[in-house]
């Protein structure tokens, strides 16, 4: 479907919170630097010491999702933590170009696809069909159906009985009339409903009358028109809202590696929580001290699917944070489009490194894939003899789009 030509002006996300004092900043990377310094404990030397551990760990889950809370955000309620790194995550309107929440979306796309009937009904029905439905396999057999309906009528317009439509006709009922937006289409490409008199059923029943679309006289002159609406019809995909990166600069920072997540990016509702836990339970019961690598990998797979969104942070050699919201199953070549969109040249070639240093060589993994979720700080490596050449044969400057480098923020 069209989208309109004109677009209202985005809504601007949240204003981050007002950047801590030097002072606060000096303490926290203190204590950041402590806890990074701070040797790992041993393993734990039983089976009953995992399980008591892992015991505890339900415990505080169970008693954080009565309040629908994960673990990290209850510490943070009753520990006064830091603000959110970022304040939630956000989506772009593809109709209107307007920035709303995660928990918005649905309805600015409904209210969106709805005013868009006084600009093309037409259009903004067939966008009813195929985003409001959400089984797939039901919106693809009620498509192939109504195209059927326009194809008789392009086809023969000559015969009365295709441009009829019977309401209560059992495929009608079962394939089109359930889901939503398709008797708008039908109103919107030339139908209108009428009561018509039908041969009766009974011995001593003549005739009775049913409800129909008929397609109105005057489309037998525009039958291009109901072509062009069935052809819509067929190509047409749902309306997706877009996820915002919400790019953000920081300046130089110790605290570049710590994170603070808003529940935003939880994709585990309180219910799932419990399962969750009531399966981790069921595995500790089960558990040996030794687990195979295949075990290993299957919880980490679990936890990763805890997580829609990954928050990642790239830092330039000379400090500089860049910060964008990214599906946490999203390839890396993605946040390799993200970087080069952030310089000033985006020719320059460049490497990004995982946290441990690993070099990220193959852009067709996942995030999650790579251990990037729920959060990471990667590092930005340039190419060194081209650096060289580069700074040789002009003034030394940020690599870095001067807009960006003029909305800096400070990390708090």
């Amino acid at each position: 479907a069209r989208a309109p030509k004109e677009k209202p002006k985005a809504e601007v996300a949240p204003k981050p919170r007002q950047a801590p004092t030097d002072e606060a900043q000096r303490a926290a990377a203190a204590a950041l630097a402590r806890l990074e310094l701070k040797p790992k404990g041993k393993a734990p030397s039983s089976q009953e010491t995992i399980k008591n551990q892992v015991r505890k760990e339900l415990m505080a889950e169970a008693a954080a999702s009565e309040k629908g809370l994960s673990v990290d955000e209850k510490g943070q309620e009753e520990g006064g933590a830091g603000a959110p790194s970022v304040s939630g995550v956000y989506f772009i309107c593809p109709l209107t170009g307007a920035i709303v929440r995660k928990d918005q979306k649905e309805k600015q796309i409904r209210e969106a696809i709805q005013a868009y009937y006084s600009v093309d009904p037409v259009a903004a029905s067939i966008m009813e069909i195929h985003t409001f439905n959400k089984d797939r396999e039901k919106v693809q057999l009620c498509v192939e159906t109504m195209a059927k309906y326009l194809d008789n009528i392009y086809l023969h317009p000559e015969e009365e009985k295709y441009r009829k439509i019977k309401l209560q006709n059992k495929v009608f009922q079962e394939r089109i009339s359930c889901l939503e937006g398709t008797h708008k289409f039908f109103q919107a490409v030339g139908f209108e409903t009428k009561t018509l008199p039908v041969p009766g059923q009974g011995k001593n029943s003549w005739y009775t009358t049913e409800e129909f679309y008929v397609l109105k006289e005057e489309m037998l002159s525009r039958l291009e028109e109901l072509k062009d609406g069935k052809e819509q019809l067929q190509s047409s995909e749902p309306v997706r809202a877009q996820l915002h990166r919400q790019p953000t600069l920081f300046r130089p920072s110790p605290a570049a590696a710590h994170f603070e997540l808003p529940h935003d990016f939880f994709s585990l509702t309180a219910d799932e929580l419990r399962r969750e836990q009531r399966l981790r339970t069921e595995a500790v019961e089960k558990a040996s001290m030794l687990r195979t690598r295949a075990m290993r990998e299957k919880e980490e797979q679990r936890e990763m699917r805890k997580y829609n969104y990954t928050l990642l942070r790239v830092r330039f050699p000379d400090g500089y944070i860049l910060q964008g919201t990214f599906y946490a199953r999203e390839s890396v070549s993605v946040l390799y489009n993200f970087v080069r969109e952030a310089l000033r040249d985006d020719w320059l070639p460049f490497e990004l490194l995982g946290p441990g240093g690993l070099k990220l060589t193959d852009e067709n993994l996942a995030f999650n894939e790579c251990g990037l979720v729920p959060s990471a700080l990667l590092s930005l490596a340039w190419d060194a003899e081209l650096m060289a050449d580069v700074e040789a044969a002009e003034e030394q400057r940020s690599p870095l789009r001067p807009e960006l480098l003029a909305g800096a923020q400070s990390l708090s």
